[in-house]
């Protein structure tokens, strides 16, 4: 919908008196057994939900009579990994829904271990071509197996994060997913010039109804900043980068300790807006929210076993080793595998369960402009053209796909713990042959280039280098951070992104 259409519903509404959608329905906080549906309508009015397990024959009813804008209903008593259909409006008839496209299903119990499928999308929020067309490319692939987790790793609605910007660069950008799908966020810093954290308010804290109390899982933050949430055997623990406290003593990492110690969970997986390394649009170690993430957050994660982290705000998509002890510039890194962590190429990644290591991705690549100012060091891959990330989760393996917007798979790998077997290809096969080749490390010089894809050299700003045992060893790549560069030979060719 654009601008003019809803300022002409708007005085339409107001002229009839007659209930308008102006923010279609969207899905919140699913747990096993409940869920709570969004939408928004003008005039104010009283908020309507009706469910059932047939579209229908929609036999159950949750209604709050005071009139309002934006409406919050939340649904109890449901059963785990159920789908019911839906519809939102009022007692005197149904504005959106009551159909087969409406429906939410709800999460499995925590540990149960059937198959997951996660979104991942980050700095997306232009409305754009590249944003609907990275979209595009996700439903296209996907098929029938459509994500059961949205993830969004901030800056959601540029450029200030307003009530209209979200409108028209996020819930009506997603809106075919978000009737369907639970989007869990996390705070932008372009949210954050119209949000606070520290208040809880403003457009994105009243657009999101977030847990606070361990509804979905986890342990209770108190504020809906950060919080966490289970799916089956995945942990999701959700930071705020932009707008907490971010030292190792503040009440964020005094939470993030006790939320982690009380997880019994298969697999941790961690997101937030700045990313602790990048040298995308924004380099890691010259900006103080991701280098204080990097020193403050990766420790307390690291020693808790979480297995990827993510994050947005370089617009890129950058992808690291299997890699542990790289929270500062003075200390060690550990590079556990040197491959490319995929089933047919060297391998896929392999944790024991509960060890430290993990995996970074930086997918800041959702819809806005990209750009690369280098290639990190400990990056395994990284290219500057629009996508986003699906994430599959099977028993003991995960598996993360690069998928451009022009629908190419450009990277991917797979962790798996202890002595699972390799999955099956997710939906959409094997990277096609331009993705990433195997890479070689080279120890240079201090101030020495690196080779980044496609040819293009990048000045390796953060210093590392590379010492140790051979790839596939049993001894780690340890990078000494401070000291050196590190740069990469392509063994075969380049990757043109």
């Amino acid at each position: 919908m654009s601008l003019s259409a809803l300022l002409g519903v708007i005085a339409l509404a107001g002229a009839a008196q007659a209930q308008v959608v102006t923010r279609k329905p969207y899905i919140q906080q699913g747990s096993p057994t409940s869920a709570v549906v969004a939408w928004r309508t003008l005039p104010a009015s009283e908020s309507v939900v009706r469910y059932g397990l047939d579209p229908g024959r929609l036999d159950q009813i949750v209604a709050a009579p005071e009139p309002v804008i934006h409406h919050e209903v939340r649904l109890q008593g449901l059963e785990p990994d159920t789908r019911y259909f839906y519809s939102v409006g009022t007692r005197q008839r149904a504005l959106a829904g009551g159909d087969t496209e409406h429906s939410l299903r709800t999460a499995p119990l925590p540990g149960a271990r059937r198959r997951l499928r996660i979104w991942a999308v980050g700095d997306s929020g232009t409305g754009g071509e590249a944003q609907r067309a990275v979209r595009d490319a996700m439903l296209s692939h996907v098929g029938d197996e459509k994500p059961d987790v949205f993830i969004h790793l901030g800056d959601m609605a540029y450029r200030s994060g307003e009530s209209l910007e979200f409108e028209f660069r996020f819930f009506d950008v997603y809106a075919p997913i978000l009737r369907n799908t639970v989007v869990w966020p996390t705070l932008g810093n372009h949210e954050g010039r119209s949000s606070s954290a520290s208040a809880q308010r403003g457009p994105y804290f009243d657009g999101f109804a977030l847990p606070t109390r361990g509804e979905c899982g986890g342990v209770a933050s108190g504020t809906e900043a950060y919080y966490s949430f289970d799916f089956g055997n995945v942990h999701f623990i959700v930071l705020d980068s932009t707008g907490s406290p971010r030292g190792p003593e503040g009440e964020m990492l005094r939470w993030l300790r006790r939320d982690l110690a009380g997880s019994s969970a298969d697999w941790m997986i961690a997101f937030w807006h700045h990313p602790p390394y990048s040298k995308g649009s924004h380099d890691s170690d010259r900006e103080r929210e991701l280098v204080e993430m990097r020193q403050s957050a990766t420790p307390i994660l690291e020693a808790a076993g979480v297995d990827l982290v993510l994050g947005g705000h370089s617009h890129a998509y950058e992808r690291s080793f299997l890699i542990r002890r790289a929270a500062g510039a003075r200390l060690e890194a550990e590079i556990l595998d040197g491959g490319d962590g995929r089933v047919e190429g060297d391998g896929a990644y392999r944790k024991a369960r509960g060890a430290s290591g993990a995996v970074y991705v930086v997918a800041g690549h959702g819809g806005a402009p990209v750009s690369l100012k280098g290639h990190h060091p400990l990056m395994r891959f990284v290219e500057a053209k629009n996508g986003s990330c699906l994430i599959d989760v099977e028993g003991d393996a995960l598996t993360l796909t690069n998928l451009r917007a022009d629908g190419q798979i450009t990277d991917r790998f797979t962790i798996l713990k202890g002595a699972a077997e390799a999955p099956r290809s997710p939906s959409g096969g094997d990277p096609p042959g331009e993705s990433a080749d195997p890479v070689a490390p080279v120890v240079v010089r201090p101030g020495a280039l690196i080779q980044a894809p496609g040819g293009a050299e990048a000045e390796g700003g953060c210093g590392c280098a590379l010492a140790g045992g051979a790839q596939g060893g049993a001894a780690p790549w340890a990078v000494g951070l401070g000291l050196a560069a590190v740069g990469w030979r392509r063994r075969r060719r380049a990757i043109r992104p």
